[in-house]
């Protein structure tokens, strides 16, 4: 729906394993100027992939109560990896946001068979973090008590606990905040998918916040590919640590990331932070590489 409304969408292509057709007609009743359709099932994921200049996965099965994103792994990964090499085939050129978790090992999955099949642009695949920008914005202006519409977090790392590491000491505008604050405002942000989780009671994750985040992500990407140069926080190929994958600022453009920004200085405790998502991190980077492979 989010999409659908967006000025930057021309024609909307709407995937999945049942029931597309009867949401893109349900969607193509809005008075926007876009032309909607639903394809439904592996023979038609060709037809829905020929000509796309963005494509966003959402696929797989949400988080219920007791489960980390990394239980996830085994069902989203297979998923990921069997649509990435639709994209491959039929759309190599088209930019790709993967919020299908865990995305920490989904992205570098779908990097890995984009180079067995000869086409992966670094600069066009983007693992969307963006709801933990969006929650680190709210969370820090409501403490702050400050327009959350003024606020820039910046948030770093990876997607899932303790490699979510919001940057603080960054905000702006800037924020001054005690040691207590700072680390209950980590730790919430971190968590924040699990409080969702749990209030839902085992009806799902966040769906309705993160397709906020995904559709904002979703339309810095096309305000890039239209010449614009916007500025959000993504998971991508990197150089900034030693790691093969990393989330921060990204500067999209029409090549799509056409620069990946350096963490710049932080606190001692966020230091501290980075050591221990570093680490996490590339375990999951490591067991994508190994399931791709």
């Amino acid at each position: 729906l989010l999409m659908a409304m967006n000025a930057y969408v021309d024609e909307l292509a709407i995937y999945d394993i049942a029931n597309t057709p009867g949401v893109a007609a349900d969607l193509s009743h809005i008075n926007a100027g876009l032309k909607v359709k639903g394809y439904v099932g592996a023979e038609e994921l060709g037809d829905c992939l020929t000509g796309c200049d963005l494509v966003i996965i959402p696929a797989g099965v949400p988080r219920k109560p007791g489960m980390t994103r990394d239980d996830l792994f085994n069902i989203n990964a297979g998923i990921v990896k069997s649509l990435v090499e639709g994209i491959a085939e039929h759309c190599p050129e088209a930019l790709i946001n993967i919020i299908s978790n865990p995305v920490n090992a989904t992205v570098p999955i779908a990097a890995e068979v984009l180079k067995a099949k000869g086409v992966f642009d670094p600069k066009k695949l983007f693992g969307v973090t963006t709801l933990d920008i969006v929650r680190a914005d709210k969370f820090v202006a409501d403490a702050a008590g400050i327009d959350v519409a003024k606020v820039d977090v910046p948030v770093i790392g990876g997607h899932a606990g303790t490699t979510i590491l919001p940057l603080l000491s960054q905000t702006t505008p800037a924020v001054d905040f005690s040691h207590e604050q700072i680390e209950a405002l980590t730790v919430r942000i971190q968590n924040a998918g699990t409080e969702v989780v749990e209030a839902k009671a085992g009806a799902g994750s966040a769906t309705l916040s993160m397709a906020y985040a995904a559709a904002r992500f979703g339309e810095a990407c096309l305000k890039g590919l239209s010449g614009e140069r916007v500025y959000e926080c993504s998971y991508v190929a990197s150089d900034v640590t030693e790691l093969a994958f990393f989330s921060t600022k990204v500067k999209l453009g029409p090549s799509g990331a056409e620069e990946v920004l350096p963490i710049g200085e932080i606190s001692e405790y966020e230091a501290e932070g980075l050591k221990e998502c570093v680490d996490v991190l590339k375990g999951s980077i490591d067991k994508g590489i190994a399931f791709a492979n």
